[in-house]
């Protein structure tokens, strides 16, 4: 038992240490992606096409509610016959907007596909440049602090962010700090709040 409880704490001693040999690094792609034209330029086209796509539904959803409205407006007029009629008209055309939803906000929709046609090349810039800076700098971890990965504390002096700008040949600028770091001799990017750029429509839409 004692030989055992040795070795799991041999494992646990060198699992750590293998980690904290690693050296590691963050950025922020959304900042970095704020600082390129011609990505700004495919998020508004993307904008617009989902904009677009997305009234398209909703007027077809008006469309469904102003049947809708006539139907009980009319229904003690009807035969038997014509309300089965005007019922099965507004089942398909609510099964209609229903199918052109999901063809284009659904799972690998046409918006999806749209995005994979004008953002995708753009950002394989970015991460063929992050791929030189890991190289360059030895890095064999780089987090985005801008994704779901919550980073509760990072010290600024492994923020490579300003580095994947200036491999992309954007140049690099004194960004604004929240805080002060402590004095080092290392070069020391700073934090920064992005701009985003969401699409507003009416239709709710999955995420990709």
């Amino acid at each position: 038992m004692k030989t055992r409880g040795l070795l799991l704490i041999l494992q646990f001693v060198l699992v750590t240490y293998s980690l904290s040999a690693q050296k590691w690094g963050y950025m922020d792609m959304e900042y970095v992606t704020s600082k390129m034209p011609e990505y700004q330029k495919a998020q508004t086209e993307l904008d617009k096409f989902s904009e677009r796509w997305a009234k398209e539904i909703q007027d077809k959803y008006t469309e469904i509610d102003r049947l809708q409205r006539l139907y009980q407006a009319e229904e003690v007029l009807l035969t038997d016959e014509m309300k089965r009629k005007r019922q099965q008209e507004i089942a398909d055309k609510e099964r209609e907007a229903k199918d052109y939803n999901n063809k284009i906000f659904g799972f690998e929709g046409m918006l999806f596909q749209k995005k994979k046609e004008i953002i995708k090349p753009i950002t394989d810039q970015v991460y063929k440049a992050v791929e030189r800076v890991c190289r360059q700098r030895r890095l064999d971890i780089l987090l985005d602090k801008s994704s779901d990965f919550v980073i509760i504390y990072s010290n600024p002096v492994h923020d490579y962010t300003d580095y994947v700008i200036e491999e992309l040949g954007l140049g690099t600028e004194e960004k604004e700090k929240n805080t002060k770091p402590a004095t080092n001799s290392v070069n020391t990017p700073t934090t920064k709040t992005p701009a985003t750029n969401t699409p507003a429509n009416k239709v709710t839409k999955p995420k990709q």
